[in-house]
């Protein structure tokens, strides 16, 4: 047989893709849990960024968080709209983000404006990973992908992101970012099954 020949099927066209493997999440099902994992991340974000505000507000760092809270909006209004278009309704755990959000930049914003960048960075770096391991898996859906794949990269060049952005770490600070970006992680990954 040569080596076109085992390419196609025998009465002559090429093979279909063969569907999901046992186990294996559908196209839809992908989708959903890309969009909700967003659509949390963002929110989370906000609510952290508004935490930070509540308590840096007058403070030197009131306009990087302001600049970056006006990007989380446009980001959110984003995904919000590819919710409805798609039909995929948000996590469940919706109301839980609101809280932990703002908690989680409030109690930041404590203790200190060191913390509070530690903290912003780890959130950037796990949305930045989240959102490489969704756009990877949507091959079918090229306009979330590339959505996300923006998002992305937005992420990795967020301004005002670790130590070099202020004065070093903080001590604790790299303990604390460890910890919020595997929290980060475990609620994205939450959120897109529930």
């Amino acid at each position: 047989m040569s080596g076109t020949g085992a390419q196609r099927q025998s009465d002559g066209r090429r093979p279909t893709r063969p569907g999901p493997l046992p186990g294996e999440p559908s196209a839809r099902k992908r989708l959903t849990r890309a969009l909700r994992a967003g659509h949390a991340g963002e929110y989370g974000a906000r609510r952290v960024l508004e935490g930070q505000l509540a308590v840096l507000g007058r403070g030197p760092d009131a306009p990087v968080i302001e600049e970056r809270m006006e990007r989380e909006r446009a980001r959110l209004a984003e995904i919000e709209r590819l919710l409805l278009e798609h039909r995929v309704r948000p996590t469940l755990l919706h109301p839980l983000w609101h809280v932990a959000g703002f908690a989680a930049g409030a109690g930041s914003a404590l203790l200190g404006r060191r913390m509070a960048i530690a903290v912003r960075a780890a959130l950037e770096q796990a949305m930045e990973t989240g959102y490489a391991r969704a756009a990877s898996h949507l091959e079918d859906e090229p306009e979330l992908k590339d959505v996300l794949e923006g998002f992305r990269a937005g992420d990795r060049e967020a301004p005002g992101n670790g130590p070099h952005h202020g004065s070093g770490w903080a001590p604790g600070s790299r303990a604390l970012a460890a910890a919020l970006g595997r929290g980060c992680r475990a609620a994205l990954c939450v959120s897109k099954r529930i």
